[in-house]
């Protein structure tokens, strides 16, 4: 079942694949010839001089020619230069390159629109001939990508356009291949060249640090059953799905420490399980791993969020990036219904974690399953909550809150004629109790006032640990007696006191 998803930002978003003065090669420029429009390329010399020297010696070797940008995001960047686009099949597009690689040349120069940029794996040393052209800036790269180039023409950025632009399918490849065809790649002296733009030198990092943003962004997939919203300026992918527990959603944000924070989710199905064998089946997973010693668990709780039954999961772990060990911490999040369930993981440098976290918690408060409403009927999802009672007191841990559902799993529900009657009461409570919490936490003088509502029901409520019950008629009994009990005191109490105060 459900395992923690470790998935470092840097190896998802590009498969396979100093100095801080500007300059730029005063001789050569790369022109690529592609169906669709001309795009001609500088270089920053000085920021990567191997890069550009690799670049240019795989131009002149005719390595590029005939190959296809094979990744093509809008709004993102295109990503090119993979031998195996050749001829080789598309499911090994992303994966091929040169015999030899080069050593990564970070730099400060940012992921604006029209940088051209070498696309790697996990391992920063491991750039070889892909390349990728930015459509519109992607700061949250900065510094972790070596930046080698820009294009430089009117034509160069509306072939940009145009190649992002095209049909693709299956994880972001175009549809038509021979469309977005790299045909000719040509190396040109710059007084070739007439119609090169006046471009300003390439913002820098160290000029505008990156500061995470504050809106969202609406993802709703039908596919999935599911709307909810993602941080806004966050990276969204949907990446082929290669295993069960592979992410079916990924959001990655702009890195501000050690990592990139990401937010990943998956669904599966239920196949019947209800929320608690789920819950049973993840903590061995967990545990599995504790004992091997490569997770830490530091909480777990069951839950309500939106009024679906939930389970929270807070751990960290050691991971070794680049020869630098780190701890990166997780909060994970299952969400379920009948046929689905759905988990929402958030992870971090342990460092950066409480940074952006608010983030997740927006991104969880907004999670809805498109077409039906929040249920709570125990006889249908084992594991609902009091909207009312853990708005009141603050947190489905209260105390009170935990009475509630204790009192509703050990006694109610432990006969027919209980669970009968909380599958009346249900749907009674739930068509009004979601206005009832809103108005709670909207109003803190509300609230106080439900609050001292409820403490006489509780008070007769606890009379119920008292007891034992082991017939349907005793069920009955006591449960007719404690309605009798709180409608006296809720409505025969205060009529006979209005009526005296007004004889």
């Amino acid at each position: 079942m459900n395992k923690i998803v470790i998935i470092i930002a840097v190896t998802l978003l590009l498969v396979s694949f100093g100095n801080e003065s500007f300059a730029q090669s005063s001789e050569k420029l790369v022109i690529l010839e592609t169906n669709l429009g001309t795009i001609v390329i500088e270089f920053f010399i000085e920021d990567a001089p191997n890069h550009v020297d690799n670049f240019i010696g795989l131009t002149e070797s005719g390595f590029y020619n005939d190959t296809i940008f094979h990744r093509i995001i809008p709004g993102f960047m295109i990503q090119g230069g993979d031998p195996n686009t050749i001829n080789g099949d598309p499911n090994t597009w992303g994966t091929g390159g040169p015999s030899t690689s080069v050593d990564a040349e970070f730099n400060s120069i940012k992921h604006n629109r029209g940088i051209v940029s070498m696309a790697r794996s996990a391992d920063p040393n491991s750039a070889g001939s892909q390349f990728f052209i930015v459509h519109k800036a992607s700061n949250f790269l900065d510094e972790q990508y070596t930046v080698f180039g820009r294009i430089v023409t009117d034509e160069s950025f509306q072939t940009l356009d145009k190649i992002a632009g095209v049909t693709t399918g299956t994880s972001d490849r175009p549809t038509d291949p021979d469309q977005v065809k790299i045909t000719k790649v040509s190396i040109v002296n710059r007084s070739d060249v007439s119609n090169i733009l006046i471009l300003s030198e390439p913002e820098r990092t160290q000029t505008t640090p990156i500061t995470p943003s504050t809106g969202n962004q609406k993802f709703e997939s039908t596919e999935y059953g599911i709307s909810l919203s993602f941080p806004e300026g966050w990276l969204l992918q949907q990446p082929e799905k290669t295993q069960l527990n592979s992410p079916d959603v990924v959001a990655v944000g702009p890195q501000i420490g050690a990592i990139n924070p990401q937010i990943t989710l998956t669904n599966h199905k239920t196949n019947q399980k209800t929320i608690d064998e789920l819950i049973i089946e993840n903590k061995e997973n967990l545990n599995n791993a504790v004992e091997a010693g490569t997770l830490k668990l530091n909480s777990q709780e069951k839950t309500t969020i939106n009024g679906y039954p939930a389970h929270i999961t807070n751990a960290e772990q050691e991971v070794t990036i680049n020869d630098i060990t780190l701890i990166v911490k997780f909060k994970e999040v299952l969400i379920y219904d009948l046929e689905k369930f759905y988990i929402l993981t958030y992870g971090n440098d342990i460092t950066d974690f409480d940074s952006q976290l608010p983030r997740f918690d927006e991104t969880i408060n907004s999670f809805y399953i498109i077409g039906k409403e929040p249920t709570l009927d125990e006889s249908s999802t084992e594991g609902g909550g009091c909207l009312i009672a853990t708005a009141t007191f603050g947190s489905e841990l209260a105390p009170q809150v935990q009475q509630l559902r204790e009192l509703r799993d050990n006694t109610i529900l432990q006969t027919e004629s209980g669970v009968s009657f909380m599958t009346g009461f249900n749907q009674f409570y739930y068509s009004f109790s979601p206005i009832v919490a809103d108005l709670e936490r909207e109003s803190p003088i509300f609230k106080e006032a439900v609050k001292l509502t409820l403490i006489p029901m509780l008070s007769s409520l606890s009379l119920l640990n008292y007891v034992d019950i082991d017939s349907e008629q005793e069920m009955l009994g006591y449960g007719i007696s404690l309605i009798i009990l709180n409608a006296g005191m809720y409505f025969a109490v205060p009529a006979i006191i209005i009526y005296k105060i007004r004889k």
